[in-house]
């Protein structure tokens, strides 16, 4: 193990350590990175010297921003297959850290975002700090949340779901544990001390002296306006009840809508009402797939990326412009089949101690 490596692997005691390791990048996921841990994970999986897994981000942003963005705009652009062939591992990683057989710890600290989410909130134990940002921020790039992502929501209560996930709002800690994408809040200036624990004890023994209350969060106080609002049929009329709720919040977060995809928001809708339906976290995986691959032959994708990340004017000129002009035709190509040779076909595990891939 070399300090330059992108992802830290090695044993403290009874626990593996997972740590990314591109700080400046805020720990962005790479392909190899992917590769890397699913390598260590398999390898642990029937280890007996490995009780427990803990990953973390090597400096004090994040645990991990998301996949790297800026890969992604220059495979769209020249019409390659390399983001497909990443997500493909990096889905398959998510479903094996949802079904890993031993404890699997994630430090959520500072920014965890798209990918950070996949690699974090699928596993068993998932801690929070004062610092925490948890968001799937993909409309605000043409992009639809995946990693599992729309299963997580699907899954939040009434529509809290349904508004991270147009709105691509962050969320704190206490507001992340409501909905479901963390279990545990521990102060930032205990993370060290529960890492050394987790080499030593159990994780519950190890995690007991050191989880406090989390800081209030903010959604409690929104819950009527979103479940209300967020609960009708199509966008636009989320649109139409947000503006017309007379609740400053809400009217802020139909702003935050317009300036997000048509398309990606209209797939996302739909995308998260059919993850309700599909059941296991595989199915709404195999799902996303279809729809990522989609998305990398759509405008949206490459100006949203173009705008939010490489130009950084903040202007991106969708294609189309307006929900309106979105279709329900436009909504099911992204739900369409892609070949039997390139969908995302995985095993739903009736055991947790199914073999790994």
């Amino acid at each position: 193990m070399t300090g330059d490596e992108e992802v830290l692997v090695r044993t403290e005691g009874r626990a593996g350590r997972l740590t990314l390791n591109r700080p400046k990048a805020l720990n962005a996921l790479t392909h190899p990175m992917v590769l890397r841990i699913e390598e260590a994970l398999t390898a642990w999986w029937e280890d007996p010297a490995v009780e427990t897994v803990v990953i973390s981000g090597a400096g004090e942003r994040g645990l991990c921003a998301g996949g790297d963005i800026r890969a992604i705009y220059e495979d769209a652009r020249s019409g390659g297959s390399a983001s497909a062939d990443f997500w493909r591992d990096e889905y398959r990683l998510n479903a094996l850290i949802a079904r890993y057989p031993k404890p699997y710890v994630a430090l959520m600290d500072g920014i965890v975002m798209g990918g950070g989410v996949g690699i974090s909130a699928h596993g068993t134990v998932r801690i929070v700090t004062e610092r925490s940002r948890v968001a799937m921020p993909e409309t605000g790039i043409g992009f639809v949340p995946d990693v599992g992502g729309t299963y997580l929501l699907a899954l939040a209560p009434g529509e809290l779901g349904t508004h991270l996930a147009l709105t691509g709002a962050p969320v704190g800690a206490a507001d992340a544990m409501l909905c479901g994408l963390a279990d545990h809040f521990v102060p930032a200036e205990r993370l060290g001390a529960l890492v050394a624990g987790l080499g030593q004890e159990p994780v519950r023994d190890a995690l007991a002296p050191h989880v406090g209350e989390a800081p209030p969060g903010e959604l409690p106080a929104h819950r009527e306006w979103i479940d209300h609002c967020y609960a009708a049929d199509t966008v636009e009329e989320i649109v139409g009840r947000l503006i017309g709720s007379g609740v400053p919040a809400a009217e802020e977060a139909a702003a935050a809508l317009a300036a997000k995809s048509p398309t990606a928001l209209k797939v996302t809708l739909a995308a998260l009402r059919s993850a309700r339906r599909l059941g296991p976290l595989e199915r709404v995986l195999e799902q996303e797939y279809r729809v990522s691959c989609h998305a990398l032959r759509s405008p949206d994708l490459v100006e949203g990326i173009r705008a939010q990340v490489i130009d950084k004017d903040r202007s991106p000129r969708w294609s189309p412009a307006h929900l309106a002009e979105v279709g329900e035709s436009d909504v099911a190509r992204s739900f369409a089949p892609i070949g039997a040779d390139r969908e995302l076909n995985l095993a739903a595990a009736d055991s947790l101690q199914e073999v790994p891939w």
